[in-house]
């Protein structure tokens, strides 16, 4: 058990760490050599070039300008300068909301530790439950003597826990609802005057059903100029080039390699040798140039073989296809509508933004997208229960008694009272953090798997999934690893109508734990972020061995992104933290508030100089993030009654069901409220863009902005510098693929609108007049 030393030691280690990280950060960013790694996103956005300082060649490399490095922490006011309105023009609106998040946990726990501070604070220490309880099992600190667990059985001071924990559901609830209000504002405004964008007009069409007489494109073709008439452009449908994909990635690979021994050769003018076999340990020796080479045209070779036939073979075409209208409006009705009487066929939904589609799941059959999810669904059930036995292991092992019984001859070293307060105060919180690290790509991978076609959706699902790991391993787990496992001997010695006593009693005291948790993860962790040291030593390392051009250069930053499926349930699980102990142990709250706080200054540096969006979703994610903090208010609750039943406060504890009730109905209202702004676009707002832009752009070709905007990226990557005309004759082929063709069928299914290139109608069983209908 975590004392009050051990927290103020593992407070100091974590101030320090981050102090070292910020002073570290303020040095490096000033490096004219490091400029490109810490404001990659004005050289993205073409607004900063490379700092040139005259002089000696020294100052090249190292800012000499001691006056820049008294200022060290300026930084930090300049990221809050600029005003929402630019930052969401300058990042998008994901990342502007995304920041709102951490404001949210500003504003709802300032309040809130106030409160619990003047109220909760005087009411727990003036107790002495934890003295007269005289639990042997269960050991405490004086730390635990400000929370709950010091009032008494059935002591009438539980009622002012009562009081507070409805000024805190109501507060948080005001904020919420304040806040789901300004976002679900800030998104409408957001669509109405952002820039036109192709996925505006775009619909993406699923499970399109077989037909022996058309191929999909004439297919997808007909039906919609039967069912949307008058808005219907183009279509782009949807290609099965995952193996094109893949020889594209390595020729990629190859030629990096090829630079980097090029440039070796410059360097040492002796031609490098590799060898050919596994991981270049064994095999014959060669020249690594020639074999580079060889290899980069034997695989252009397979790359425009394998672009043929994913071209022209019918069997590469997936029944799928990005759909294109007239009008914002058409494809508003097309992407929220039915489109046949069968609910599983010619499914429609909003197209992702071009740069925001994962092509490699758009190849996955609609079919077996159920039977994925369910592999993950299980596969994560055991991933998730299963992995509480080795956090339980490593917690353990990073306690004193865990250390002692495995290494004995430690001993001497641990009572040292320094590295025994590093130890309780600071090894299980980095342990924990270690041993999580492989997670989010874990759980990335299951999302992949399960087949989302896009990469916003793959990252809330995956946020998702972390979040529900948080909740079971890092919040439960603990709690009963604190309370079930390592005080398992004295439980099992002990009266069985004790245990909720004890338990109720426990749940409070592993507040110590998430304290130095919230430390490494959260003080130490977000000044790290701000540091870049990854991306640093990564661009250091291409730029001396793969840079050759500009170009090249460009591509070798790594500006990254928010990374929300890590992010947003990070913050979440402080959420959670935060509403649960503040009316148990307010202790937790200021260091909560501390990491909110920091946490809000760095990542609005980091959206400002550095993170390169890789999608824009119009803050899609802000229902999940809502329905997480509600999650987290209702579970706060429940504990809260769970507590006050241990402690028989019988008289008191129905008062706090009515909570969750309130708590749920809220939600319910919110989500009827403002839900749908985030999942359908208004036709009003639809038709109002769409009649703006008709005014003020009267000769725009629709067609042609749209025509190639959802051709699969790794079909312009194959094309190398020297292939402009295979280049034009592909974009003619796309051109030329969604031109209306005359139909091949011979059923009474047939389209009733002539083709543009027939001319007529092949339709026998129609009325002449809706046969032989113009064209609109």
């Amino acid at each position: 058990m975590a004392t009050l030393e051990d927290i103020g030691v593992a407070a100091g280690l974590n101030i320090l760490s981050a102090f070292i990280f910020f002073v570290a950060f303020a040095i490096l960013r000033l490096q004219p050599f490091n400029d490109r790694v810490y404001f990659p996103k004005w050289y993205l956005k073409g607004l900063r070039t490379d700092p040139v300082h005259g002089g000696a060649f020294v100052r090249k490399f190292v800012n000499l300008d001691w006056k820049s490095y008294i200022r060290f922490l300026n930084w930090m006011p300049a990221a809050l300068k600029m005003p929402e309105p630019e930052l969401i023009d300058h990042a998008g609106l994901d990342s502007a909301v995304y920041l709102r998040i951490y404001l949210i946990g500003l504003k709802i726990f300032v309040p809130i530790a106030f409160l619990a501070w003047a109220v909760l604070v005087p009411v727990n220490r003036t107790s002495t439950g934890l003295e007269g309880a005289k639990l042997d099992n269960i050991t405490s600190s004086d730390i635990d003597k400000l929370s709950i667990s010091n009032v008494h059985s059935e002591s009438q001071r539980f009622w002012a826990h009562i009081v507070v924990a409805y000024a805190f559901t109501f507060w948080t609830c005001y904020i919420l609802l304040k806040e789901y209000e300004k976002v679900a504002a800030m998104r409408l405004q957001f669509l109405a005057t952002e820039n036109r964008r192709p996925d505006q007009f775009t619909v993406l069409v699923k499970n399109i059903p077989p037909d022996l007489d058309e191929s999909v494109s004439e297919l997808v073709e007909h039906f919609f100029l039967v069912n949307h008439p008058d808005n219907y452009l183009t279509h782009q449908v949807v290609y099965n080039a995952n193996k094109l994909a893949k020889l594209v990635k390595k020729k990629k690979k190859m030629q990096n390699w090829l630079v980097y021994y090029q440039n070796k050769l410059e360097r040492t003018s002796e031609r490098p040798q590799i060898k050919t076999g596994f991981l270049g340990l064994s095999g014959k020796k060669v020249d690594a140039i020639d074999y580079h080479n060889t290899e980069i045209d034997r695989l252009s070779k397979e790359i425009a073989l394998e672009r043929d036939i994913v071209t022209n073979d019918p069997k590469s075409v997936i029944p799928a296809a990005f759909v294109s209208f007239k009008t914002r409006w058409g494809a508003a009705v097309c992407a929220q509508t039915q489109q046949t009487r069968d609910p599983t066929m010619w499914l429609t939904e909003w197209a992702p933004e071009p740069r925001d589609v994962y092509w490699s799941n758009l190849a996955i059959p609609y079919v077996s997208l159920t039977v994925r999810k369910l592999i993950v669904a299980v596969a994560f059930f055991f991933l998730t229960f299963f992995f509480m036995i080795p956090i339980a292991i490593v917690q353990s092992l990073a306690s004193i008694d865990g250390i002692q019984k495995r290494a004995p001859w430690l001993k001497p070293l641990i009572d040292v009272p320094f590295i025994k307060s590093f130890i309780q105060g600071f090894l299980p919180g980095i342990a924990l953090k270690l041993f999580l690290i492989f997670l989010p790509t874990i759980l990335m991978i299951m999302s992949k798997f399960e087949g989302f076609g896009s990469i916003s959706f793959l990252e809330r699902r995956s946020a998702s999934r972390y979040y529900l790991f948080n909740f079971v391993n890092i919040f439960l787990g603990n709690i009963l690893t604190g309370t079930a496992f390592e005080q398992l001997d004295s439980f099992i010695h002990q009266p069985a109508n004790e245990y909720p006593i004890t338990i109720g009693t426990a749940i409070p005291l592993k507040a110590s734990f998430f304290i130095t948790y919230i430390m490494v993860d959260g003080w130490a962790g977000i000044a790290a972020e701000v540091l870049m040291l990854k991306p640093l030593i990564i661009y250091h390392l291409k730029n001396f061995f793969l840079v050759k051009t500009e170009k090249d250069r460009e591509e070798a930053m790594d500006p990254g992104s928010i990374g929300f499926n890590t992010g947003e349930p990070r913050i979440q699980l402080y959420f959670l933290l935060g509403l649960v102990y503040a009316p148990v142990t307010p202790t937790v709250l200021p260091f909560i508030i501390v990491f909110f706080g920091l946490a809000y200054v760095v990542f609005r540096h980091q959206i400002i100089n550095v993170y390169n969006q890789e999608y824009e979703s119009g803050a899609a994610f802000w229902p999940d993030v809502h329905f997480r903090v509600i999650l987290a208010l209702i579970v706060s609750q429940v504990v809260m009654m769970g507590l006050l039943t241990t402690k028989r406060a019988a008289s008191s504890t129905p008062f706090l069901i009515v909570l969750p009730i309130l708590t749920i109905w809220f939600h319910r209202y919110c989500k009827g409220r403002f839900e749908s702004a985030f999942v359908k676009y208004p036709l009003q707002e639809a038709m109002m863009k769409d009649t703006l832009e008709r005014a003020t752009e009267p000769n725009l070709n629709l067609k042609a902005y749209l025509q190639n905007a959802y051709v699969h990226p790794v079909f312009k990557a194959s094309l190398g510098d020297d292939d402009d005309d295979d280049e034009e004759v592909m974009s003619s082929k796309w051109e030329t693929e969604s031109i209306t063709v005359p139909t091949k069928r011979q059923s009474r299914k047939n389209t009733p609108l002539p083709s543009r290139i027939s001319g007529a109608s092949s339709s026998p069983s129609l009325p002449d007049g809706i046969r032989h209908q113009p064209e609109p």
